[in-house]
């Protein structure tokens, strides 16, 4: 036996990072557009702004950079239950684009770090391939990353990630929220499910109180799924959509594991149609907080945002949750994003060709309250 003690016996594999690298470069390499720079075997990314020249099809005048950074919370605790790992790099993603979104901001390039007790080159290369599909649907590159193998800091299959977003957005055109006035509608875009909020109170649901498995079937649990409150002040229409929007054939792993939506292309295409007139007042991504804690980070002090719950169809896994908990409908709406995963506040001239639009580029719009005078809260009835 060596006398001799290495890094691999102390848990920390070089070979297997190297094979890592090997395997997640299709993945980042697939997000690069014209400006970033591909420099091989770099120390850091470099992506280029080019403000006088005309080699790419948008350039900047009077650039803001925004920065925004995120992780994905305890939801990585359930793709690691099932071994599930190419979904969550998407969410991480999402929470930062989603962020400077708010300010108006399109999304330039994205880094990633990923922290694991063992650095295993098919699942980091997993989490990478999610990544890397977050970051085409927000339009920016994967710019680069950081894995870090730590045994001692990780319990063993525990891992964390983090993302950090950098953005641009032209000065006059920043979102404030400052514009916010009386008679303003709110529009709500529809979410996918949970996103990436909540979970420790939803597993403690699930798991804990309602003993489920991630591989259950929503067909082993469609009796708590199906029922409605009939005291709900919910049309048809809306249960309706609600109802087919819940597969039957999915897992409540699928159900928790859904991605959360990223909102980008609809969002800078529709900023990108309005170049003087600036109708989009403000906007808000629900995350942690719901409707009620993210809406008045927007707000001017003068003004309430009134919310109809019966305006827009809830998600199933909301009333199961409800249910299961039991949990009180005020916390559900401070916890939950409740089926609303973004929030635009628009003139009122202006609302329905807004809504409109959003639907044509491809997301479900309601029209879920307005703004009223008042103090700088939210108000749901």
């Amino acid at each position: 036996m060596s006398k001799y003690v290495s890094y691999e016996q102390s848990g920390v594999n070089i070979d297997a990072n190297d094979e890592m690298v090997e395997q997640i470069a299709g993945y980042v390499s697939s997000t690069f557009g014209p400006r970033v720079m591909e420099t091989r075997n770099a120390f850091a990314g470099m992506f280029r702004l080019d403000f006088d020249e005309k080699l790419f099809k948008k350039n900047y005048k009077n650039a803001v950079l925004v920065a925004c950074t995120d992780g994905v919370g305890s939801k990585v605790q359930l793709a690691g239950k099932i071994k599930k790992f190419d979904t969550v790099g998407i969410d991480l993603v999402a929470m930062s684009v989603n962020d400077m979104l708010v300010q108006g901001a399109e999304p330039l390039f994205f880094l990633d770090y990923l922290a694991v007790h063992k650095l295993e080159p098919k699942i980091i290369a997993e989490m990478v391939k999610g990544i890397a599909a977050g970051c085409r649907l927000a339009d920016c590159a994967l710019l680069g990353g950081e894995t870090a193998e730590m045994p001692d800091t990780y319990r063993k299959n525990d891992f964390d990630m983090a993302g950090f977003a950098v953005g641009v957005v032209e000065r006059k055109k920043i979102v404030t929220g400052k514009n916010i006035r009386k008679g303003d509608v709110i529009l709500g875009l529809a979410s996918s499910g949970l996103h990436s909020n909540g979970f420790t109170l939803a597993r403690n649901i699930c798991f804990n109180k309602a003993g489920l498995k991630m591989t259950d079937t929503l067909e082993k649990i469609s009796h708590e799924l199906t029922q409605i409150d009939t005291n709900k002040k919910t049309n048809n229409e809306l249960v309706k959509i609600s109802e087919n929007s819940w597969l039957k054939s999915k897992t409540l792993g699928d159900v928790l594991l859904e991605p959360t939506r990223i909102y980008v292309r609809p969002i800078v295409k529709l900023l990108a149609q309005y170049k003087v007139k600036q109708i989009v007042h403000g906007m808000a991504h629900i995350t942690g907080g719901g409707l009620v804690g993210n809406i008045p980070r927007v707000l001017p002090k003068d003004c309430n945002a009134m919310i109809r719950k019966a305006s827009w169809p809830k998600h199933k896994i909301f009333d199961f949750l409800q249910k299961k908990g039991p949990v009180e409908e005020d916390e559900m709406f401070r916890v939950f994003n409740m089926g609303i995963g973004f929030v635009l506040i628009v003139a009122e001239d202006f609302a329905d060709s807004i809504k409109k639009k959003l639907t044509r580029y491809g997301e479900k719009v309601y029209k879920i309250g307005k703004i009223t005078a008042g103090t700088g809260k939210v108000i749901i009835k």
